[in-house]
């Protein structure tokens, strides 16, 4: 694509436009009545057209015009620039049909949490579009181009505003056939071990925090394989390649249908957990408001099912 230099001269458009008409046509008569002027007006600007670009543009031929090789170049690209320049013209004047909302999740939140609620939310609210940008590691507002981050971490120790959307509860899994496979294990940390991969110091319980929140009377083994995805984790626990650390409420579907077992009857909760995060520099539109408290209303009722199955499952 061409970009013109801010020092360029701009074409003369009604000039443009005649020339681009006539040549369509092959006719000044006929480009006169479909722009709503004259023959005479027209000829005039074709003529001026053709002494600013210094050769002539059309062959005057009995009973109309014919273009010259030059002709024919400038019409391709006239042709080509006006009808840019109409269709966004057209797109700037016609108003938005649906606003569009941007948030930022990781991969496991966007997959197991996010993607099948908003199907409601579309059906209730058709006329707001949502873009969703997915990572492993989502951006906040202030980070990237994007209205809302639902980040991970403690709310507290944030630099932006947040809201709590549903903490962290986990609880150690693993496929039936892992356990089929290995019928004289006596306890099922002993079993191979999948792990999340992160810095020295992950945000989420790792297998050592959860060993010591279990109060398990053994230390972790080395993982048998690490995944920087949680959705392949998962995969690779479904598949009994080994014991993966379940985020609740990611892996409850799983747990229902059977396809995952819980190999605790105590689930343990941190600190931490999915934050709403805010922007801290700009004000939210009433359609990002309208977002949000749809997404607290998600999170609250995620926070209700946690507590019920912790009560469930007492220490």
């Amino acid at each position: 694509m061409l970009l013109m230099a801010s020092s360029d001269p701009l074409p003369p458009l009604p000039r443009l436009q005649a020339f681009e008409s006539a040549a369509r046509l092959g006719s000044f008569t006929a480009a006169a009545r479909e722009l709503g002027s004259t023959q005479s007006a027209i000829s005039q600007h074709i003529k001026q057209l053709e002494v600013e670009l210094g050769t002539p543009l059309f062959q005057r031929v009995h009973r109309g015009v014919q273009l010259t090789r030059a002709g024919n170049e400038v019409a391709r690209w006239a042709s080509e620039g006006l009808g840019i320049l109409t269709e966004g013209y057209r797109r700037a004047r016609q108003p938005r049909r649906h606003q569009c909302i941007t948030l930022s999740a990781d991969y496991a939140l966007g997959t197991y949490w996010l993607l099948p609620r908003l199907r409601h939310f579309r059906q209730h609210h058709p006329e707001l579009d949502v873009r969703l940008v997915t990572a492993q590691h989502s951006v906040s507002p202030d980070e990237g181009d994007v209205d809302i981050g639902l980040l991970f971490g403690n709310g507290f120790t944030m630099s932006e505003p947040t809201r709590l959307l549903f903490p962290e509860v986990v609880v150690p899994v693993c496929s039936p056939a892992l356990l089929e496979r290995h019928p004289d294990i006596e306890h099922w940390w002993q079993l191979p071990l999948l792990e999340l991969e992160a810095e020295d110091h992950p945000p989420w319980f790792d297998w050592q925090r959860l060993f010591t929140a279990l109060d398990l009377p053994a230390v972790p083994g080395e993982p048998e394989l690490i995944f920087n995805n949680y959705t392949l984790l998962l995969q690779a626990a479904l598949s009994g390649q080994g014991v993966s650390i379940g985020w609740s409420p990611f892996v409850e579907p799983l747990l229902e249908n059977h396809s995952l077992l819980a190999l605790s009857d105590k689930a343990v909760q941190s600190d931490r957990g999915y934050q709403i995060v805010f922007p801290s520099n700009r004000s939210l539109s009433p359609q990002v408001s309208q977002f949000i408290d749809w997404l607290i209303q998600e999170g609250e009722a995620t926070q209700r099912e946690q507590s019920l199955e912790q009560s469930l499952n007492p220490d």
